[in-house]
């Protein structure tokens, strides 16, 4: 099965024609008011790559830039939305990080989201879209706004460099379990350094099984372990690295639920995973989210959200 097929939004599944879609959207946004309920029709059904065709149609067509017109007439949460579902992962990620790290006080877990969730490719290119448009290095923008263990962890993911084999080394996991005892549970203190160096450089394959066996030689679960040695944001980035290792659906149901749970809706966590995993693996994250939570994420979303930003949502969740 490709990745696609576990997506909400399948290229498949979408009669696609740019042309037209990009005089529609111009119609949407024509005159005195803006037919959001037109531009969610389109974009909430087409998969990136056609939404960057029609980008560049519009632009063809009528010598405008789509995105910039969009921001011109949206507002609020489903312009937040819409231009998320408008640009490439890449410049999504771009903007994300950018967003957290400029102005006052930093986002901090839209750094770990992005950072420690992200293929060495991707991060690759984030880096280089982020020099392009913003004529700053982000490694240098990180070092700026962390500290500590916490800078170190995200400038290790910054580098790009986790062995990505899917080849598990029986050897080196037995290893590593032994190292994180040490480093951990059996001293006094934390020796924060080789939780850093196995988190950082080893691959999902490998550290899947390393949590397996550090649980079955010492009865303790890793989540558990990395929150009685750690606090704070390297708390939080070590429990991502381990969780997206662990189970990536079940990472991402969690976050969803964080997102919405209680009072006040956290938007832009709720955006960014439910347009990142559309075209992945969103279906099976609706899935795990009812055997988890016994409730749907569209439910939750009516309860939590309103108008045209619930509506594209639950649009791109295909209800």
């Amino acid at each position: 099965m490709s990745k696609g097929a576990m997506g909400t939004i399948r290229s498949a599944l979408t009669k696609f024609n740019k042309e037209d879609d990009a005089k529609a959207l111009k119609n949407a946004m024509k005159g005195l008011g803006t037919d959001e309920d037109q531009i969610s029709a389109i974009l909430a059904n087409r998969t990136n790559a056609q939404r960057q065709e029609i980008r560049e149609q519009y632009k063809t067509a009528y010598g405008k830039d789509l995105i910039q017109d969009l921001k011109d007439d949206l507002s609020g949460n489903y312009e937040e939305t819409i231009l998320a579902l408008m640009q490439t992962p890449i410049e999504y990620d771009v903007h994300s990080l950018n967003k957290a790290i400029s102005g006052a006080g930093t986002d901090e877990r839209v750094l770990i989201e992005i950072l420690c969730t992200r293929s060495n490719a991707e991060i690759t290119a984030i880096k280089g879209m982020y020099k392009k448009v913003y004529d700053r290095e982000l490694e240098k923008d990180i070092i700026d706004d962390t500290s500590g263990h916490f800078k170190r962890l995200l400038v290790s993911m910054c580098t790009a460099k986790r062995d990505e084999s899917d080849v598990v080394d029986e050897h080196k996991v037995v290893q590593d379990v032994k190292t994180l005892f040490e480093a951990g549970e059996d001293q006094w203190g934390t020796d924060e350094s080789e939780f850093n160096r196995i988190l950082a450089t080893r691959s999902h394959a490998h550290l899947k099984a390393v949590f397996a066996g550090y649980e079955k030689a010492h009865k303790k679960n890793i989540n558990d372990v990395i929150k009685s040695e750690t606090s704070g944001d390297l708390c939080d980035g070590y429990l991502t690295i381990a969780k997206f290792s662990n189970d990536v659906i079940d990472y991402y149901v969690e976050g969803l639920y964080k997102s919405m749970k209680g009072l006040g809706t956290d938007d832009d966590r709720l955006i960014r995973i439910i347009v990142t995993r559309s075209e992945i693996d969103l279906d099976q994250i609706k899935k795990k989210f009812i055997q988890k939570y016994n409730n749907t994420v569209e439910k939750f979303v009516k309860g939590d959200c309103s108008g045209d930003y619930k509506n594209v949502l639950l649009a791109i969740l295909k209800e």
